[in-house]
């Protein structure tokens, strides 16, 4: 198994990235995850070609770039 392949797991975007976007890491997680349910359940993406084919990835991209917010 490959393990360089950047499919493999949540690589992007990094933790050191994200932590700079909420002051606790629980309020990331738990806005992640609401935000991917809300993905899965048929949401729209808002990052365009999104790197990540999973919701949770697509979520934390979102969270990422500003377009949704965790407070």
């Amino acid at each position: 198994m490959n393990m360089t392949n950047e499919n493999d797991g949540i690589r992007y975007p990094s933790i050191d990235q994200l932590s700079k976007k909420t002051d606790s890491k629980y309020k990331l997680v738990i806005g992640a995850a609401k935000r991917a349910k809300e993905i899965n359940a048929g949401d729209e993406v808002l990052v365009k070609n999104p790197k990540s084919k999973k919701a949770i990835g697509e979520a934390l991209e979102e969270i990422l770039e500003d377009d949704v917010i965790i407070k």
